[in-house]
């Protein structure tokens, strides 16, 4: 269940801290609405590699798309793997 709190809890910053945990953000609201998310720098930080791996994996997708693909065999013989 999500751990939601209003923004005005945070006067007491301590307490909304100690709530926070890996994979169990706060989420603040600010006139009855979400606005904030308070998160474990390690979750933060996973979830941004995740962003970057997933933005490389269509920037190469796209780039097959548009330029072609390898094939296994090509990208062996292009870094040597395999028949030696």
């Amino acid at each position: 269940m999500p751990n939601i709190k209003p923004v005005s809890d945070l006067r007491n910053y301590a307490e909304v801290l100690k709530d926070i945990g890996s994979g169990s953000p706060v989420y603040l609201t600010k006139n009855g609405r979400g606005r904030y998310v308070i998160q474990d720098m390690e979750d933060y930080e996973k979830k941004e590699a995740i962003i970057k791996l997933m933005t490389e994996l269509e920037i190469g997708r796209s780039s097959g798309e548009k330029e072609g693909w390898y094939s296994l065999d090509e990208v062996k013989k292009e870094f040597g793997i395999g028949s030696n």
